[in-house]
C-alpha cells in the first residue's frame, strides 16, 4: 500500500469554518479538493483547492455586495455541489449565518423555516425549484435576493424571472476578485441554523457555532485516521449536519478529496467510477443493498446460496478475530478462496478501494452490519444529534462492535439518567433552539447536559441505544415495549418496505406493513391474488405469510417481541405525503392518524376473540 499521509489542521489554528478553508487553500493549493461530474461534457472534472479559493473569492465578492449585516441569515437549496462549498464559505466568510435546506422538503415547510430565521438571500438549484418555491414565499418580506444557480431560463413562468429580487448565479458573480484575506472572526460566533426534521411539531432552529462543527470533525480525527489521499464520495445531502461535518468540513480538515455523486440513482455507477476510500451514508443504503442481495439469493441454487452464508460466517469470525473477539479457527484458511469467489464481487461494487464506511442518522440493523462486515465491508456505526454537531459516539476501525454505537468522541461525556436516557456533554453542543428558549430548556439542563431522548447503556466503554422515550409503546398490562429494532428487523424481510409497531395500550403488538412495490406482484401470484386490489391485502393467507416471516426474523429478540396481526398498505410513507421527515425518520403519529379507523377494527376484532 502507498505511504498515506496526515495533514490535519485544528480547530484552534483554523479558529472558523471560513479560516480552515483558507489555511486549506494555502497548505495544499494543487491537491484534488472536489470532483464532480460536468453534464454537458459527460466528463468529471476535477477542481483543485486553490481553484476552489478563487471561485470562493467571487462568491464572497457578490455576497458582499448585497449590503448584509453581520449574523443575518442566508439559505441554500442546492443538491450536494460544489458551489454548496463556494456559497457555505462565500456566507461564513462575510460573518452571515447559512440556513440549510432539503431540496425534497415540501414548499410550504420551506416557508416556515425562511420566515422563522428571516431569511434574507436564497440560492436554488434551477428555475423549476424556484418555481415550486415562490409560491409558498410570496408574502416573505425579509427575502431581498433570489440566486438560480442553473442559467436555464425554460422552466419557470416568465413572470417569476422578471422579479426584481431574481438574479442567475453567472450574472451575478464577478468576473474576478481580489484574493480571499483571513479575518479575525469568532470562534464561538453563530455559524448556522439547521432546522431538526423532528416527528412532531413544527422544526426547531439549531444553532450552531464555528467552534461546536470544527470540534466535532476534529475530535473524530484524532480517533479515526483520514489521509490527503483519500477520496470522499459525497451523497448524503450536505442539508443533513452528519455530512455537513463529516463528509465537507472534516475532509477540508484533513486534505481529502470528496466526489459528488450524481444521484441515488446512479450511486452504484458512480461508486464503480470513483471508486471512494471513505463513504458517510445512513442506513437505509445499506438497507437496501442488502434486500437487494437478499432477493437475488433467493433465485439462486442452494449450493451458491450456502456458499455466501459460508462466506459471511468465516468473514464475521475473522473480524471477530481481528476483533480480539474470538480465537483462530481452521475455516479460516478458506477466506482467501472466499473472498474471490464471493465477497470480492460485492466490495468491486462499492469501488474494490472503500477503506471506511460510516453509518449514522438511525439504527443500523445488526444483521445488515453482520452481512456487510462478513463481507469485507468496514461499516463504522455511529450516533449524535443535529444538536451536537452532529456526532457524539462512534466505533472506532480496532474496537468496532456494530451492535453498539462506539465510543464517544474525545472531549464528550456521557451518563445514563432517568428512565435510562442517555445525555450527554459535549464541545459540539447547540447554542439553543432559535427564538425558542421554552425547548432550549427541555433539552438542556442545568447542569449542561443535553438529554437526548434516546434510552441506553454503558458496557466496556460503548454505548447501546436501546429505545426512545417518547416511541416506547406502554401495553394494557403495563409493559414497556421499546419498538424501534423489532420495525428495523421487519423492514428486512423482501416482502416490506417499511414497518410501524402498534399496540398502545393494548393486550398485543401488531405491525402496520408497506409492501415492497417490487416483491408485491409476485407474492400476489403465489395467492392467486389482483395486484390491483386494495381487497387483496385482507387475505388471510396473505397475512398468515408474513406474519410467518416476522415470526422468523424477530426469534432472537426478547419474548415481548410477538406480532399478532398486521395492516398492510401499498402506499409508501414519504416526505411529500407528509409521513416521513426530510432525514427519513416515520412520523408515528401521522401515521396512527392516517390508519387510526383500520387499528381500531383490528384491535376491536382482537378484543371479540377474533384473533
Amino acid at each position: 500500500m502507498a505511504l498515506m499521509t496526515e495533514d490535519i489542521i485544528s480547530a484552534e489554528n483554523a479558529r472558523t469554518l471560513d479560516g480552515l478553508m483558507r489555511q486549506r487553500i494555502r497548505r495544499t493549493p494543487d491537491a484534488l479538493a472536489y470532483r464532480s461530474y460536468d453534464a454537458e461534457t459527460r466528463h468529471w472534472r476535477d477542481i483543485s483547492w486553490g481553484e476552489v479559493g478563487e471561485q470562493v473569492a467571487r462568491w464572497t465578492a457578490a455576497l458582499a455586495a448585497e449590503g448584509l449585516e453581520p449574523g443575518e441569515r442566508v439559505a441554500v437549496h442546492l443538491r450536494n455541489s460544489k458551489e454548496w462549498v463556494f456559497y457555505d464559505q462565500a456566507a461564513l466568510g462575510n460573518g452571515l449565518v447559512v440556513v440549510p435546506l432539503y431540496t425534497d422538503d415540501r414548499p410550504d415547510n420551506v416557508a416556515y423555516i425562511m420566515e422563522n430565521s428571516a431569511v434574507r438571500v436564497l440560492l436554488v438549484q434551477d428555475a423549476a425549484a424556484w418555481s415550486k418555491l415562490a409560491p409558498a414565499l410570496s408574502g416573505q418580506e425579509d427575502l431581498q435576493r433570489v440566486l438560480i444557480l442553473n442559467p436555464s431560463k425554460n422552466d419557470a413562468p416568465g413572470h417569476l424571472l422578471a422579479d426584481e429580487r431574481v438574479r442567475f448565479i453567472p450574472d451575478w458573480l464577478p468576473d474576478s476578485a481580489p484574493p480571499l484575506q483571513d479575518r479575525k472572526g469568532d470562534p464561538h460566533a453563530l455559524a448556522s441554523i439547521v432546522y431538526t426534521s423532528g416527528t412532531t411539531g413544527r422544526p426547531k432552529g439549531v444553532m450552531l457555532t464555528h467552534y461546536n462543527m470544527l470540534s466535532i470533525a476534529h475530535s473524530a480525527l484524532t480517533m479515526i485516521d483520514v489521509y490527503q489521499e483519500d477520496l470522499f464520495l459525497s451523497f448524503l445531502p450536505l442539508s443533513h449536519t452528519l455530512e455537513r461535518t463529516g463528509g465537507y468540513y472534516l475532509p477540508v480538515m484533513s486534505g481529502s478529496g470528496v466526489a459528488y455523486a450524481r444521484s441515488i440513482m446512479q450511486l452504484a455507477d458512480d461508486l464503480q467510477h470513483i471508486r471512494p476510500t471513505v463513504m458517510i451514508a445512513v442506513p437505509r443504503i445499506f438497507e437496501r443493498v442488502f434486500g437487494r442481495i437478499q432477493g437475488q439469493l433467493e433465485k439462486q441454487s442452494g449450493l451458491k446460496r450456502a456458499l455466501f452464508k459460508m462466506t459471511t460466517d468465516i468473514g464475521w469470525r475473522r473480524f471477530q478475530r481481528q476483533q480480539k473477539r474470538a480465537s483462530w479457527h481452521p475455516k479460516l484458511l478458506l477466506w482467501p478462496l472466499l473472498r474471490r469467489l464471493v465477497a470480492g464481487k460485492v466490495t468491486d461494487k462499492l469501488g474494490g478501494r472503500l477503506r471506511l464506511a460510516v453509518s449514522g442518522g438511525a439504527a443500523l440493523s445488526l444483521p445488515v452490519a453482520k452481512t456487510f462486515i462478513g463481507l469485507g465491508v468496514p461499516i463504522l456505526q455511529g450516533y449524535g444529534l443535529t444538536e451536537t454537531s452532529p456526532v457524539i459516539s462512534v466505533n472506532l476501525p480496532e474496537d468496532n462492535d456494530p451492535d453498539s454505537v462506539g465510543v464517544p468522541l474525545r472531549g464528550v461525556e456521557v451518563r445514563v439518567g432517568e428512565n435510562d436516557e442517555l445525555l450527554a456533554k459535549t464541545p459540539g453542543l447547540m447554542q439553543g433552539y432559535w427564538n425558542n428558549h421554552v425547548a432550549t430548556r427541555e433539552v438542556i439542563d442545568p447542569e449542561g447536559w443535553l438529554h437526548t431522548g434516546d434510552q441506553a447503556r454503558i458496557e466496556n466503554g460503548h454505548i447501546y441505544i436501546t429505545g426512545r422515550l417518547k416511541d416506547i409503546l406502554v401495553m394494557s398490562n403495563g409493559e414497556k415495549i421499546p419498538p424501534m429494532d423489532m420495525e428495523l428487523a421487519i423492514s428486512l424481510l423482501q416482502a416490506v418496505d417499511q414497518a410501524l409497531v402498534i399496540g398502545e395500550g393494548e393486550s398485543f403488538l401488531s405491525a402496520i406493513l408497506v409492501l415492497s412495490p417490487e416483491e408485491w406482484p409476485r407474492l400476489a401470484r403465489r395467492y392467486n391474488l389482483d395486484a390491483d386490489s386494495d381487497d387483496s391485502l385482507a387475505d388471510q393467507k396473505l397475512h398468515a405469510h408474513l406474519l410467518k416471516g416476522i415470526k422468523g426474523t424477530l426469534k432472537d429478540f426478547p419474548g415481548y417481541a410477538k406480532i399478532r396481526r398486521v395492516i398492510l398498505t401499498h402506499e409508501p410513507w414519504t416526505v411529500d405525503n407528509s409521513l416521513l421527515t426530510p432525514t427519513l425518520k416515520v412520523k408515528r403519529a401521522r401515521v396512527l392518524e392516517q390508519f387510526r379507523d383500520r387499528i381500531q377494527a383490528l384491535y376491536k376484532s382482537g378484543r371479540n376473540g377474533r384473533s
